[in-house]
């Protein structure tokens, strides 16, 4: 639960919606009569333009972030207010802002009542005239805390609560904070975070050379000799007369031929046929690499038609 012990702590906290997702960041705080927390205006926009309201209604402070009991989607869509404009919530507001999230007036804060009996009346525009207000009753000043977004409001005379909430309202005492400047300077400094990419050298794996037997048929065409038997017949001639008539004239007898040929023989050997070995390469190519930077953004308020202008 949200005391007055966390008002001044509360601004610039990371808000988280009740599933744990992050809406922005805690900024304006509003106070019944008796100095209890009922709003807190959440910043959910890129340059914190329009702050939206949400009930501190059961919300808790876990780990430095503030919880609140809704989703996301339902405080970037609650009515909002405009930080650079300095006026009190009127009373059409507060309905809407009730009505909107489905809150009693009366009983949304009952937690709080033995604390609003005793420092006094929740005040809203019906009975104040039309505004939203603030204040214990009891004298001294409210301050939002010490982060520079807070603004003096003399409670003894019962002031409009500042709805802005963000500066003082004497210019010569105007509080940084925690923004990058403070009195006695007349600049801030920039800062943004840039991209450092460099590299470094790492084992990928290993590469071996491995060497293996494999067996395959091969064909191989040889030629290979024989030896055939051919009959020949020559006749009696004055050439062979002596050797045809050397022989017994009428006999039996064999004569013999040796036969010869070549068969194939097979056999392997080992040669080298040629020499492996692993080698290195270095190879560069191009990656991208991405990352998320932060930069700081400066706006000035300028007086007259000038506005509000974008300076880096």
């Amino acid at each position: 639960m949200i005391t007055q012990e966390h008002i001044h702590t509360l601004h610039g906290r990371d808000v988280h919606d009740r599933d744990g997702h992050k809406i922005g960041s805690a900024g304006q705080v509003w106070t019944d009569a008796a100095g209890l927390p009922t709003w807190v205006s959440v910043r959910t926009g890129l340059f914190g333009l329009n702050e939206s309201l949400v009930p501190l209604q059961n919300a808790d402070l876990q780990d430095d972030r503030l919880i609140v009991p809704f989703d996301k989607a339902t405080v970037k869509d609650a009515p909002n207010v405009d930080a650079e404009h300095d006026e009190p919530l009127s009373q059409a507001e507060v309905d809407q802002l009730y009505s909107y999230y489905g809150l009693s007036q009366h009983d949304s804060y009952r937690s709080y009542q033995a604390g609003a009996e005793a420092g006094g009346e929740y005040r809203t525009g019906a009975e104040t005239g039309g505004d939203y207000r603030t204040g214990t009753e009891t004298g001294g000043e409210y301050r939002a805390g010490d982060s520079g977004y807070g603004r003096n409001l003399d409670t003894t005379r019962d002031a409009d609560f500042d709805r802005s909430a963000g500066f003082e309202t004497n210019e010569a005492d105007y509080r940084a904070g925690d923004s990058g400047y403070g009195r006695g300077d007349d600049a801030m400094t920039r800062s943004e975070e840039r991209l450092n990419v460099g590299t470094e050298r790492e084992r990928t794996g290993r590469a071996r050379l491995r060497k293996y037997v494999t067996t395959e048929p091969q064909q191989v065409s040889v030629p290979v000799t024989r030896e055939e038997v051919r009959l020949e017949r020559e006749p009696v001639t004055d050439a062979n007369r002596d050797r045809a008539f050397a022989g017994p004239d009428l006999t039996e007898s064999e004569h013999e031929v040796t036969l010869h040929e070549e068969r194939p023989v097979v056999q392997t050997e080992t040669v080298p046929v040629e020499r492996v070995r692993l080698g290195k390469e270095t190879v560069t190519e191009e990656q991208t690499v991405s990352g998320d930077v932060r930069k700081e953004r400066i706006e000035a308020d300028l007086p007259g038609e000038e506005g509000r202008r974008r300076l880096g």
